[in-house]
């Protein structure tokens, strides 16, 4: 059975001039038929399915409608049209620091986004101290929110979403934050608590983490979706194709070729890596004496190409 299930789902954001103009004059608009109100989709009929233990990675440009996406998955917004349907418990981190408190404690805003979470203060009793050990603010527990860097605030959002055990967790650029130390760290949790049977949704534009934790993806362009599947190669290779030479595809047949222009790329890239590495290797021998240049050419080969010197 789909944990997730979009089926033509739509979003739309109405805006007009309220803000600016004040109830009042609101109201003299409205009754001469002068005030407009301008509608943007940030989705348009958006379709796809996944089952329990999937990593769904969204993929596209800002503007794309991944987040607006989201907050349609996690019950934030309702759908201006389609089908969306959720099952199991739903643990999002849509946006660094929200549902968290700026005057409160790190202790006092755990217990807080357990309790927005729906689980009670035994559990998180419980749960306090790996929460805290896995984030590593053991020694800002009683500091303020607000007094945390940004990659802090991200580790305790994460180290809390992951260790309440929801059904799906929702992510947006989350992994992308932090030193590179912790983003391997989220990494790794992200493949145990995938492998436990927990659904994910991964935003990200990092390529390489959705490459490596997710096994279907989603392509979006200004609220259009461009591509969903468990090709997950193929999507990702044509994306960055895309990202290169802005050539978006209209249907699969150019989506196999934007993948298949990456690769040749990726291809030369790599010829060109070892030419240079054999044109440094015929300088070293070249200039050097005899016996220091055959071994600094060894050295080369070492870290270089070491199968040749089996």
């Amino acid at each position: 059975m789909s944990v997730i299930q979009a089926k033509n789902v739509s979003i739309r954001y109405i805006t007009g001039d309220l803000k600016n103009i004040g109830f009042k004059e609101y109201l003299v608009r409205k009754l001469k038929g002068e005030y407009h109100v301008t509608q943007f989709w940030a989705d348009k009929n958006i379709t796809f399915t996944i089952e329990k233990g999937d990593m769904l990675g969204i993929i596209g440009t800002n503007g794309a409608g991944k987040s607006t996406l989201l907050k349609a998955v996690s019950g934030i917004m309702r759908p201006s049209g389609g089908q969306l349907k959720v099952r199991g418990t739903v643990a999002a981190l849509l946006e660094l620091g929200s549902g968290f408190d700026a005057n409160l404690t790190v202790r006092e805003n755990t217990y807080l986004r357990g309790a927005m979470l729906g689980y009670t203060r035994d559990f998180m009793d419980q749960q306090y101290d790996s929460i805290i050990e896995f984030a590593e603010l053991q020694d800002f527990q009683d500091s303020l929110f607000k007094q945390l860097s940004s990659g802090m605030k991200s580790r305790l959002a994460f180290s809390i979403a992951c260790l309440v055990n929801p059904d799906i967790l929702i992510l947006d650029e989350v992994l992308s934050v932090g030193d590179g130390a912790f983003r391997i760290k989220s990494g790794e949790k992200m493949k145990q608590i995938l492998s436990s049977g927990v659904t994910g949704i991964l935003v990200s534009h990092g390529i390489g983490q959705v490459r490596e934790i997710c096994n279907k993806v989603l392509w979006l362009d200004k609220g259009r979706q461009i591509a969903f599947g468990g090709d997950v190669t193929l999507f990702c290779d044509a994306y960055e194709e895309y990202l290169i030479t802005k050539k978006l595809p209209q249907n699969g047949n150019e989506i196999q070729k934007l993948a298949a222009d990456w690769k040749h790329r990726q291809e030369k890239k790599l010829l060109q890596l070892q030419r240079t590495e054999a044109q440094k290797l015929q300088s070293v021998l070249e200039k050097g004496t005899s016996q220091a240049a055959v071994e600094a050419a060894l050295e080369i080969l070492r870290k270089k190409q070491p199968d040749l010197l089996k």
